[in-house]
């Protein structure tokens, strides 16, 4: 016998819901007196025609108590009976026991085929949990030469592999792998292997259930057995939206948005924010962000202002760094612990004109009317930066430049991107944003493909797309040069990925050198590995230095933390993790209330409090307020995200007006402002009984980090990253507009001496 561990890992679910019922299952921690976990040796297993396969099960120590398991064979592309022998039965161990094995044997049919691959299953255990409770068998094909094919040979370059690949290709096949799915829109998951689709994602709120990391995994696995399954076995690749930490995933380490990010000027920390988003992404078996947002805002009314460093170039040119942080220094690569980054949206979508947005949309996937050399100037520069990182792939704007669409600009794509800046990755649309092309389907296809975009994001209706595409083809319209350049420029990052060699990534891959901001100690559990306490350290660094202090007079900051110090804190924000957290979380728009663990404002001030009394009264009376020394009022913007927070008038509630006033008038007080940009509080700001001002942005899930600063355990290092309007006239204000006056400038910020703090990083 011939049997090995392969380097791809390979699970098998039969169903979706099998996966995550398995995964609600693996996700619980052993404790005293449980049994014993078991699961398979490895995770892939193969064998040669008219061999047998030994398959060995383990448990994690010495049975202490007796204990079965049964196994079963199911259908890969290997078919039971003519492929190879189905089994069904039980594993007994006793006391002492260590490992079981059990055979499969393999049906030699003489004829020349792909390799073929069997699922093993186990289920059903008394007095064991199961662990690892998927495999996969691959059968060799020995009519074949032993020798890998080209694409198959990692010694290979990877020119060479994509060459080869390409010529073994049908149009279909091509066509399959420029085509983007959302997970929920597939019709049968075996349509990844009958179309050949080349990649599934999950948009805003498109989880699993349960929606924990194992599942993730599960989840994710079973849909690349069946890209493997396909004739020449090209792997699927994943996409998710992680732009501010594993955004979709309860449990997950949810960082300060872009702004905050900005508002550090620390390119070094914005790195390992990357760094630990890319591994926990990695850990569900996910290799790919549409992250970072590089957009230059312009105009805080625009929904998305969050997602942008600032209104600079200089800032989202320097935060590339996060691109290091999720692909490693040097460009894409198969390092365990990296994921291939996304700059977006290409050109100058922060530099819309208000009253030019799509639909009902007053800003947002508008009209960006300037001149080239503006857009040069301010909305380009940070894909330089980007492409000279290696960034694996750009996605263009759902926006306009001059009243031409990004998705159909073949000056911009072909012509900038891929020429002038020698882009050599690949162009993923925007969802659905080709539909936004003038013209019906067929037109918005084929302008979209020549324009230069090489895969498109769907994500709906895959079979009318992969129809079109191909009757363009066929009509002539989109040549066969054209769309060999779009798959190589696919195939190419999914061999640098090493996808062919390790489809299915997993948290045992991980170790200190590939995760060096994680405990040693989490590298067997995706439930235990994602969200970690050292991960939330790095969110906590992160929404420490984005705090920008606005105002502070009469020595309210820092506040004592200690007795008799009595702190009242008020307010909708102050103990709402979903509102700190913003758009983007668990779903696309975000919403309030407990929506995935983390610490608030309110609970940090209460953590870090070393003997003063805490205590959140969200909107506290006359009488209330009368025991309390100071007051602590937190107040900003509810969750929204894209066009649907385009907004024209940035004001406070007049609750939250009220609020502050009540408060402040009655007691010291500082203002911890929640939101995605700069709001209009010049009537707070100017107020003498407001004593201090802080900007917080959407700081994510760790509101320990504010706690931290407020009681000056760590001094203010943020600066603004976006000037901050008097008025709402004013908008949109920017650094080196004529007359420019705004309430505080561009990279303003104070420290808790009352210093103006350098902006430079």
């Amino acid at each position: 016998m011939n049997i090995r561990r392969t380097v791809g890992i390979w699970l098998l679910c039969v169903s979706l819901a099998a996966c995550s019922e398995r995964a609600a299952d693996a996700q619980l921690e052993p404790t005293a007196g449980k049994p014993q976990r078991v699961g398979f040796s490895a995770s892939t297993y193969t064998v040669s025609e008219k061999e047998t396969a030994t398959i060995t099960v383990q448990l994690a120590e010495q049975a202490t108590r007796p204990g079965s398991i049964r196994y079963r064979t199911v259908d890969g592309s290997a078919l039971a009976n003519i492929d190879y022998t189905a089994v069904d039965n039980t594993l007994a161990f006793a006391v002492g026991d260590a490992t079981k094995t059990f055979d499969v044997g393999i049906v030699d049919n003489d004829q020349s085929e792909p390799d073929e691959t069997v699922g093993l299953e186990l289920y059903d255990p008394v007095e064991l949990r199961l662990q690892q409770g998927n495999a996969t068998l691959v059968i060799r094909d020995d009519d074949r030469s032993s020798q890998p094919l080209p694409y198959q040979d990692p010694a290979r370059p990877t020119s060479e592999r994509v060459a080869d690949l390409l010529g073994r290709m049908t149009l279909a096949e091509k066509i399959g792998q420029m085509t983007q799915v959302e997970r929920s829109s597939l019709q049968s998951i075996d349509d990844i292997t009958s179309y050949s689709l080349g990649s599934l994602l999950s948009g805003g709120g498109s989880t699993p259930s349960p929606n924990t990391p194992q599942a993730w995994a599960d989840m994710v696995d079973a849909y690349q057995q069946q890209a493997l399954a396909t004739p020449l076995g090209i792997p699927l690749l994943y996409g998710v939206d992680a732009v501010h930490g594993h955004n979709n995933v309860v449990g997950a380490t949810i960082f300060p948005h872009n702004i905050g990010l900005g508002a550090t000027r620390n390119p070094d920390l914005v790195r390992n924010v990357g760094t630990v988003t890319a591994a926990e992404v990695y850990a569900t078996g996910i290799r790919w962000t549409f992250s970072p947002c590089l957009c230059v805002a312009r105009d805080a009314r625009w929904g998305r202002t969050y997602e942008s460093f600032g209104e600079h170039p200089e800032i989202a040119a320097m935060m590339t760094t996060i691109i290091e942080g999720y692909q490693g220094v040097g460009g894409v690569s198969d390092a365990p612990g990296t994921v291939m980054a996304t700059a977006k949206h290409w050109v100058g979508d922060g530099g819309t004109t208000w009253g030019t947005g799509e639909g009902s949309y007053a800003i947002d996937q508008g009209d960006t009317q300037v001149t080239e050399a503006e857009l040069r100037a301010i909305h380009i520069p940070p894909y330089i930066d980007a492409i000279a990182k290696g960034v694996g792939s750009v996605m263009p704007s759902f926006s306009s430049w001059n009243g031409e669409k990004l998705h159909a600009s073949s000056t911009l794509i072909n012509d900038v991107l891929k020429s002038e800046l020698a882009f050599s990755g690949f162009i993923i649309s925007d969802w659905a944003a080709i539909d936004q092309i003038p013209g019906d389907y067929n037109s918005d296809v084929r302008t979209a493909i020549n324009a230069g975009v090489d895969m498109v994001m769907v994500p709906h209706n895959y079979q009318l797309f992969i129809q079109t595409l191909t009757a363009e083809v066929d009509a002539g319209n989109v040549s066969l040069d054209r769309i060999d350049e779009a798959v190589g420029r696919i195939l190419t990052k999914k061999f640098e990925l090493g996808l062919f060699e390790a489809p299915v990534p997993s948290v045992t891959d991980l170790d200190q050198t590939s995760s060096p901001f994680s405990d040693p100690n989490t590298f067997s559990d995706p439930n235990t590995f994602v969200g970690q306490a050292a991960h939330r350290d790095v969110a906590r660094q992160a929404v420490r230095e984005s705090l920008v202090l606005l105002k502070n007079e009469n020595n309210v900051l820092p506040l004592t933390p200690g007795d008799p110090n009595r702190i009242l804190v008020a307010g909708a924000h102050a103990d709402n993790i979903g509102y700190q957290a913003g758009g983007w979380t668990i779903t696309w728009q975000g919403s309030g209330g407990d929506i995935t663990p983390g610490t608030t404002v309110y609970e940090g001030l209460l953590a870090e409090a070393t003997g003063a009394t805490v205590k959140l009264h969200e909107r506290p009376t006359k009488k209330q307020l009368s025991s309390y020394d100071v007051g602590v009022v937190v107040v900003g913007e509810q969750p929204y995200a894209e066009g649907q927070g385009d907004a024209y008038e940035l004001d406070l509630t007049v609750t939250e007006k009220n609020l502050i006033a009540s408060v402040c008038n009655a007691i010291p007080c500082a203002v911890v402002l929640i939101s995605g940009r700069p709001m209009i509080i010049t009537d707070q700001v100017l107020d003498p009984n407001v004593d201090a001002v802080v900007a917080a942005w959407l700081p994510g899930t760790e509101g320990a980090g504010i706690a931290e600063v407020l009681y000056g355990a760590y001094d203010f290092t943020g600066t603004l990253p976006q000037s901050w309007s008097k008025t709402y006239e004013q908008i949109p204000i920017n650094v080196g507009d004529v007359d420019y006056d705004p309430l505080f400038g561009y990279g303003y910020g104070l420290n808790l001496a009352g210093e103006l703090l350098d902006s430079t990083p």
